[in-house]
């Protein structure tokens, strides 16, 4: 039985909305985000040493990180789902796009939740107005013309092939998913990235991601 230690609010939704596309039997270890820090609590710990999420236990196994808990989850379970053939056109892009979502697309929103929390505790009240005009500062001047350049790129991807390795639906679109809903619940995502829109209006009709919604809990993007 595959166990996923599922963080509330974090990217471990992902592996659930997999599994459910895969059909697979699973069960979840929920854990909770300390209300004030948002970190993870100590306790995910026992299932690996970082501490984060996510992972699963497959048998023997223990497994972290998104990008390879995906590609374990199609290799072993997925008899050729969700996956491009090896040696296809769609195959590089599904290997582009299932690392680009981690490797490139998430680091720049990640930075931006952190200076988004300058101008809050537990920075000292005085400090406060500095902080926010700092953080303006490095949005305006770095993170914002970044996440302009990949988004840009995103929607343009979406606009020629419909789904992210070509004109099916596969586990590299579950992989991008994460950062297009962070993206658009930060206000980087709007109107001027319609086929980036459309896709998450495609995803969130498809059941297994309903499932797996309703498996992990109320979702938040904007707290990983």
């Amino acid at each position: 039985m595959i166990t996923v230690h599922h963080l509330n609010n974090s990217r471990s939704q992902r592996v659930l909305w997999l599994l459910e596309e895969l059909n697979l039997h699973y069960r979840i270890q929920h854990y909770q985000r300390d209300p004030l820090t948002l970190l993870a609590p100590p306790e995910l710990k026992a299932a690996h040493p970082l501490g984060k999420a996510p992972v699963i236990s497959d048998g023997e196994l223990t497994l972290a990180e998104t990008g390879a808990i995906v590609e374990h989850l199609v290799d072993t379970y997925g008899s050729g789902r969700l996956k491009p053939a090896a040696g296809s056109p769609e195959h590089s892009d599904y290997l582009f796009w299932l690392h680009h979502a981690e490797g490139s697309l998430m680091p720049p929103l990640v930075m931006s939740l952190v200076f988004a929390r300058l101008g809050q505790p537990p920075v000292p009240w005085l400090l406060r107005p500095l902080a926010r005009k700092l953080a303006a500062g490095v949005r305006r001047a770095y993170l914002q013309p970044q996440l302009d350049a990949l988004l840009s790129h995103t929607d343009h991807s979406l606009a020629r092939n419909g789904w992210f390795a070509g004109p099916v639906f596969s586990a590299a679109d579950i992989q991008m998913s994460f950062p297009l809903e962070t993206a658009r619940a930060r206000g980087f995502l709007g109107r001027e990235h319609p086929h980036a829109l459309d896709f998450l209006q495609r995803i969130h009709a498809r059941p297994a991601y309903q499932a797996a919604l309703e498996k992990g809990g109320p979702y938040a993007y904007g707290a990983d």
